[in-house]
């Protein structure tokens, strides 16, 4: 297998943000978060703790507008980070999916290192935030990630009355489902994970 660092860092900006994201995709899930929205940085530290992944991201946006840039550009950023620490696939278990409780509710996430596009998201919140988290831009952060990481992603809430615990289910089980996603399979080293020999 190879013994490569998959580690990558990724600075992002705009005249609405400014983000820097620096990923180790094989690390211990420490994280180093600001990005103006404590919730926010609830659910990203979610992310490094249930992946395994090693993230720091520092933000800077237009917050006296809303939090919708820099949630969206996070996403974004923190996809473009993935995208090149993963580098060419080979050897990428590829799938990955999780079920996650908490309390009440149950979120399930589906991801596929496919080289395309998708967000399939079905989430009906019962809050319209948590705190000065709009709970709306879970869908812009998963799109922004999307788009740039070039994955396949399913996010379904099947459950929950609080709105805390939807995100925290969903944030929870994007973690997992990535970790499973980007460990290296012993069986395929050096082997793309398809059959078209690309990905």
């Amino acid at each position: 297998m190879s013994t490569a660092a998959r580690i990558a860092e990724v600075r992002r900006d705009t005249k609405e943000t400014q983000i820097r994201v620096r990923v180790n995709l094989d690390g211990t899930g420490e994280a180093k978060l600001s990005t103006g929205i404590g919730f926010f940085d609830h659910m990203l530290d979610q992310i490094a703790r249930h992946g395994l992944i090693d993230l720091e991201i520092e933000a800077r946006g237009d917050l006296h507008i809303d939090g919708h840039h820099t949630v969206e550009d996070v996403g974004i950023t923190l996809g473009m980070a993935v995208a090149q620490a993963i580098g060419d696939k080979k050897g990428l278990t590829r799938y990955g999916h999780s079920y996650v409780p908490l309390d009440e509710a149950l979120s399930r996430v589906v991801i596929d290192f496919s080289g395309r596009p998708g967000l399939e998201m079905d989430v009906k919140f019962t809050a319209g935030s948590v705190g000065a988290f709009d709970t709306q831009l879970t869908y812009e952060f998963f799109q922004g990630f999307v788009n740039h990481a070039l994955v396949s992603l399913h996010v379904d809430n099947l459950k929950g009355h609080n709105a805390h615990h939807q995100c925290e289910t969903m944030f929870k089980a994007f973690g997992r489902a990535l970790r499973m996603a980007m460990t290296l399979d012993p069986r395929c080293a050096g082997v793309i994970p398809s059959t078209k020999g690309t990905l």
